[in-house]
C-alpha cells in the first residue's frame, strides 16, 4: 500500500490477517471435535488434500499454464520428498498430537516453527549469522528462548486453569483434560510435526529453483500428499466404514481444512505479504494461540495448564526476537521494486519469469512461515 492511502486503505491487510487467525483458530476446534466423533486421523488428511488439490488445481491452470516448467526427474523426486514431508509425515503427527493433547496446547507449540526452521535453515546456509550485529544475536537469542519455552510445555505442565466454566463439560465426549490423554507422545507428535514442516520449507526454497511455479507446485504436493496418505491409510484405516462421507463434523473439517487453511488462506497471505512483507504477517501468528485457547476453553471446556501458558510466554517473545532480527537483515533495493505472485509458503522472488532467488540465498525469510499452513498445519 502507497503512503498516502487512507486509514482504511492501511486497515485492510490488519483486518485480513486478524481474520485468518481465526480462521487457522476454528480448523484447531473444528478438527478437534471431528476426532470426537470418531474420525481418523488418515482419512482425514487424505481427505483435506483432496479438496486442497481440487480448489489450488484451476488456478495453477489458469495462472501458469505459460510459465510452467517441464517435469523431469529430479524435479519429481522433490516433489515426492515434499509430499511425504508435508502432506503425510507432518499433517499426521500434528493430528496425532491434537488428539492427544489439546486445541490449545498445540496451537501454542507450533508457535516454535519459526524458531526450528531458522536453525536448519542456518545448517543449509539459507541463514547467516553475526555476532557483531544486534539484530543476528537477536535471532539467535530467539531461537533458544522459543525451544526452551517448548521445554517448558513439554516438561512442566502444572495445574489446570480453567478460564471458563465447564458448562459445556458433556459436549460429546467431555472435557479435554489430561485424563485419557498421552501428553508425552503428544508432544513428541507435535515436535516431529514441527521438524517435518521446517524441512518442507527448507527443501522447497531449493524445488522453487528447478520448478518455479508457486501455483502448479503447491498443487502437485497436495496432489502427491493424497495419494500418499490414501496408501498409508489402507494399511492403517481396515474398517471401510471410516471413509463415509456425509453431514457431519468430519466432513466439514476436511473442507474447511482443505478450502479455508489451503486456499483462502494463500490468497490472503500472498496479498498481504506484497504489501507489507512477511515479518508483518508472521507478527499476528501468536493471535492464533490465544484465539484458540478460548474457543477451546468455551466450545470444547478445555482446561489450559500453567506449563502451558509460561511456555507460551517464552515461545512468543522468542518468536518475536526471531522476527525482530530477520526484519533488521540487509534487503536487495531492487527487490522491494519487484512485484511478484507469491504464496505464503515460499519466499522466492522474481522478475520477468526469472527466479532470483539462487543470487541471494541468505535473503530467504524462511521464519515467516505460517502455524499449521501445509498442516493445517496445515
Amino acid at each position: 500500500m502507497k503512503g498516502g492511502s487512507g486509514s482504511m486503505e492501511k486497515l485492510k491487510p490488519i483486518l485480513a490477517i486478524i481474520s485468518l487467525q481465526f480462521g487457522y483458530a476454528g480448523m484447531y476446534i473444528i478438527t478437534m471435535v471431528s476426532f470426537k466423533h470418531g474420525m481418523d486421523h488418515w482419512v482425514l488428511a487424505t481427505y483435506r488434500h483432496i479438496v486442497a488439490t481440487l480448489v489450488m488445481a484451476p488456478f495453477a491452470l489458469v495462472f501458469e499454464r505459460k510459465i510452467r516448467p517441464k517435469m523431469t526427474l529430479p524435479i519429481f523426486y522433490r516433489l515426492l520428498a515434499l509430499g511425504i514431508l508435508e502432506p503425510l509425515m507432518d499433517q499426521n503427527f500434528y493430528y496425532i498430537g491434537l488428539k492427544s493433547t489439546s486445541a490449545s496446547y498445540t496451537s501454542a507449540f507450533t508457535n516454535a516453527l519459526p524458531a526450528v526452521t531458522f536453525i536448519l535453515a542456518l545448517i543449509f546456509r539459507l541463514e547467516t549469522v553475526n555476532f557483531k550485529k544486534i539484530h543476528s544475536i537477536a535471532k539467535v537469542v530467539g531461537t533458544v528462548i522459543t525451544l526452551g519455552g517448548a521445554m517448558v510445555m513439554t516438561l512442566y505442565k502444572g495445574p489446570a486453569i480453567e478460564i471458563v466454566k465447564a458448562a459445556h463439560s458433556s459436549f460429546h465426549g467431555g472435557s479435554t483434560t489430561a485424563t485419557g490423554q498421552h501428553w508425552v507422545t503428544g508432544t513428541l507428535a507435535i515436535m516431529g510435526s514441527i521438524s517435518t514442516w521446517a524441512a518442507f520449507f527448507i527443501l522447497q526454497s531449493f524445488t522453487l529453483k528447478l520448478y518455479p511455479a508457486e501455483l502448479s507446485l503447491v498443487t502437485l504436493i497436495c496432489g502427491i500428499g493424497s495419494i500418499l496418505n490414501f496408501a498409508v491409510s489402507m494399511i492403517f484405516v481396515r474398517d471401510l466404514s471410516a471413509w463415509k462421507i456425509g453431514m457431519d463434523s468430519g466432513t466439514l473439517a476436511a473442507v474447511y481444512s482443505g478450502v479455508v487453511c489451503s486456499g483462502i488462506a494463500y490468497y490472503i497471505q500472498s496479498i498481504v505479504i506484497k504489501q507489507r512483507g512477511p515479518v508483518f504477517t508472521t507478527s499476528f501468528s501468536p493471535m492464533c494461540m490465544v484465539i484458540t485457547s478460548f474457543l477451546g476453553a468455551l466450545v470444547l471446556a478445555e482446561k489450559i495448564h500453567l506449563g502451558s501458558i509460561i511456555g507460551a510466554i517464552f515461545i512468543v517473545i522468542g518468536l518475536y526476537s526471531v522476527v525482530w532480527g530477520k526484519s533488521k537483515d540487509v534487503v536487495n533495493p531492487l527487490d522491494e521494486k519487484i512485484v511478484a505472485q507469491e504464496l505464503p509458503i515460499t519466499n522466492v522472488v522474481k522478475q520477468h519469469g526469472h527466479d532470483l532467488s539462487g543470487a541471494q540465498p541468505n535473503g530467504h525469510d524462511v521464519s515467516r512461515a505460517p502455524t499449521n499452513g501445509g498442516s493445517a498445519n496445515t
